[in-house]
């Protein structure tokens, strides 16, 4: 199975990924890059991009990375930094790698940036491969 076409079977079943608006530029073996717009509903009481927000987007990019190989892949630790704020109307652009992929475990950076290229949040998976196809 392709990396494309798990990321369909993945997609028509992910609302949460839909609901937030991001859109998937790019897709490979143990890669995914996407995007979205900040909008005003995803803003915190200082009109800042809600952290949540930017770990969700991290979030759907390292598991459309790491289940790219047509394994079921879960999350086993995840963290994540902050380094700069978004508003409303910026697009942010999200790129997860996969660092290392062993039997049962990978590593992935996940990094968020605006369109200036600065980087506006780091994420860190290692991700769990079940060994269970994609269907």
């Amino acid at each position: 199975m392709t990396p494309a076409e798990v990321i369909t079977i993945m997609t028509k079943r992910d609302e949460f990924t839909k609901w937030l608006g991001l859109e998937i530029d790019k897709i490979d073996k143990g890669y995914c890059k996407l995007h979205f717009t900040v909008k005003k509903e995803m803003l915190n009481g200082f009109e800042n991009i809600h952290g949540g927000v930017i770990f969700s987007a991290s979030d759907s990019a390292f598991a459309f990375a790491c289940n790219s190989h047509g394994i079921i892949t879960v999350a086993l630790d995840v963290s994540i930094t902050f380094t700069r704020p978004a508003k409303a109307g910026e697009v942010l652009h999200v790129e997860a790698r996969e660092i290392h992929l062993g039997n049962k475990t990978g590593l992935y950076d996940v990094r968020t940036t605006n369109s200036a290229g600065e980087l506006v949040a780091m994420f860190k998976g290692t991700a769990y491969r079940t060994g269970k196809i994609v269907e």
